[in-house]
């Protein structure tokens, strides 16, 4: 697998999220990479950018996210 920035691994993200979660284990991990060769501590989401972008559905990400190590945030 390539490098990828930090950036194109939430852009990823929010394309499996519009699709089902395709492959979302996958971009998870490469945003888990990408964080960790940047120096990043927390993954930023766009609220509006989101499939549900209520509080429920910002939880259950953060929950998920947080289970594969990932830390996670919203703006």
């Amino acid at each position: 697998m390539t490098d990828i920035t930090v950036a194109q691994a939430i852009e990823a993200i929010y394309t499996s999220l519009r699709n089902d979660n395709e492959e979302i284990d996958t971009h998870i991990a490469a945003l888990k990479g990408a964080m960790a060769r940047e120096g990043v501590q927390e993954a930023t989401f766009e609220t509006s950018k989101l499939v549900q972008p209520n509080r429920q559905g910002r939880k259950l990400m953060q929950s998920y996210f947080r289970k594969k190590g990932v830390a996670v945030g919203f703006v």
